[in-house]
């Protein structure tokens, strides 16, 4: 089937409330902005990968639950609902970020609850520049870099609605898919081995949040 250019609330199966609040968020920055301030989802009850009715609904979102909403926002404007997988070393936990183009540039929207995995003005000729500008900021808690690959560009309107955009239940389809799309590498093993860990400032700055978790 033909994809969608612009999503109309019939194609989403949104209610109006839904549609008309992502109808509001007309640019990239809107749509950051938006999502900066749903509070982080700490998954206090067990791992959660909320659809984007969900994250309105619980108000709460990490990564791939902000992502979703992201493209969704864009796919409502006329924007392909693009996303990007970023994979990394077992000691961490990957990131998804939605995507936009201006002038042939990439840029990323991002929900995380730290200050350095967030938004990307569009500036990067490819993917690989834009997944590389996460790469320093990109640690555990050790201080060790970990971000190893990113996947292409993926369009989530291969993708049923129902699994991604309304689902009640954990949308676990969407999740395994992108994790098992194929994935290029942002360092070869011999510079993995060179990689400095960052050092004790560093580490200290990373551990502000904008949502701590509640006792």
């Amino acid at each position: 089937m033909p994809l969608i250019r612009r999503a109309t609330r019939d194609d989403l199966a949104l209610s109006s409330r839904e549609f008309a609040l992502l109808a509001r968020l007309s640019t990239p920055q809107k749509i950051q902005k938006f999502i900066n301030a749903i509070p982080a989802n700490h998954e206090a009850g067990g791992e959660t990968i909320l659809s984007v009715r969900e994250v309105l609904r619980q108000r709460r979102a990490h990564c791939i639950e902000g992502a979703f909403v992201a493209a969704c926002a864009l796919w409502v404007h006329g924007e392909p609902p693009l996303v990007m997988h970023m994979d990394c070393a077992p000691s961490d936990w990957p990131h998804v970020v939605a995507l936009y183009r201006r002038g042939g540039a990439w840029g990323a929207i991002s929900k995380t609850n730290g200050a350095v995995l967030r938004f990307r003005d569009p500036v990067y000729r490819t993917l690989r520049e834009l997944a590389m500008s996460y790469f320093h900021e990109y640690s555990d808690k050790a201080g060790r870099k970990t971000l190893r690959s990113h996947s292409a560009a993926f369009d989530l309107r291969k993708i049923d609605p129902a699994l991604w955009i309304t689902r009640e239940t954990a949308c676990a389809e969407v999740n395994d898919r992108l994790a098992a799309l194929r994935h290029y590498l942002l360092v070869t093993s011999v510079q993995q081995r060179l990689l400095s860990p960052r050092d004790a400032f560093e580490r200290e700055v990373a551990k502000v949040v904008e949502y701590p978790r509640k006792a």
